[in-house]
């Protein structure tokens, strides 16, 4: 038997407001706090009825400020991410609400995000919050957009990230070419989704010329100078020993410089060494760092694309949205001299 079409009683039971309230919603009449009015078009979308729509035939846009989420410290990388998406979000004359800093990764902001006054949508970035949150705030209808995800997405949440496959495979197929055979990886944090993608790729361009990979060869721990460091200590004492190190992240490259003077390798003509960012750092090394260029100001910009899209209530067909990185070659690398 089918389903009775819902009505606006059962709007108005579903969302706990009085009828009256909901036909102003439906009207698109004043008088309605906007948690209240959201509580309305939740209901309506999840009964399956009509949303509200003005005389112009066009759903009214969300309205409200735009909570921006960067639980990190803002240096050159996040701080990349976070002003570009202000400068986004200036032009469309959306205000941001800016939550930032690693003491409020123990904030659960996520939970009561959906109903905050005055909140239209969120940007999260780099979450690490589990995805399930993440799923449970998308289920409220909220509208929002995550950046650079930790952990894999169902289709429906929409996202902006690197090209980290794709990047990573074009870098060690670039040192294949040189000639380097025994390749020292040093990774980020494991069930990390994008060193999960890098790893994928150098494995990939290792296959392409017939070379196993070898976890031996791998180092996994936070994106840091300090742990590149130590990783590539690690990696460097070993017989025999790379003849060059990926790091996945330009920090954890320079780390990987210091590990090699410690020890009296030229670089690049003992031991070739390259990054993952194209942070600024990298071109203040001796010599300059060969590294693959993340689009980090366009991810933040494809980001609010994103949102705004969303808070406008536009039909978005492309949710996880992947930008091309780019190999920028530098003195860092060189021809491995084994053999030779």
């Amino acid at each position: 038997m089918p389903r009775a079409r819902a009505t606006m009683r059962d709007v108005a039971a579903a969302a706990g407001v009085s009828l009256a309230t909901v036909s102003r919603v439906v009207n698109q009449l004043g008088g309605i706090a906007p948690e209240t009015r959201r509580l309305v078009e939740q209901a309506i979308e999840e009964l399956g009825l009509p949303g509200p729509t003005p005389r112009g035939g066009t759903p009214k846009p969300v309205e409200g400020a735009v909570y921006v989420r960067c639980p990190y410290v803002l240096t050159d990388y996040f701080g990349l991410i976070v002003s570009s998406i202000a400068e986004a979000l200036d032009r469309h004359g959306r205000q941001m609400i800016l939550n930032a800093g690693e003491a409020t990764q123990q904030d659960p902001a996520l939970a009561s995000l959906a109903s905050r006054r005055g909140i239209g949508g969120a940007i999260l970035i780099l979450p690490p919050e589990p995805s399930e949150d993440l799923v449970r705030l998308s289920s409220r209808r909220f509208p929002f957009v995550v950046v650079d995800p930790r952990t894999a997405l169902p289709r429906d949440i929409p996202s902006v990230s690197a090209a980290h496959h794709s990047g990573a495979r074009q870098l060690t197929a670039y040192l294949t070419v040189l000639g380097h055979t025994r390749i020292g990886v040093i990774a980020g944090p494991r069930e990390w989704l994008a060193a999960d993608a890098r790893l994928s790729g150098h494995s990939a361009a290792l296959a392409d010329v017939g070379i196993l990979p070898d976890p031996a060869l791998v180092r996994h721990d936070q994106p840091t100078t300090q742990h590149g460091y130590r990783a590539a200590g690690e990696l460097l004492d070993l017989v025999p020993r790379p003849t060059a190190l990926v790091a996945f992240n330009d920090k954890a490259a320079i780390g990987a410089l210091q590990a090699a003077t410690e020890r009296g390798l030229s670089v690049p003509r003992d031991l070739s060494i390259a990054g993952f960012d194209d942070l600024d750092l990298a071109r203040a090394t001796t010599p300059q760092l060969t590294t693959v260029r993340q689009p980090l100001q366009e991810m933040g910009r494809m980001a609010v694309s994103l949102l705004i899209r969303l808070l406008e209530r536009h039909e978005v067909e492309a949710l996880h949205v992947e930008l091309a990185t780019e190999l920028v070659v530098r003195g860092s690398t060189g021809v491995s001299t084994i053999g030779t």
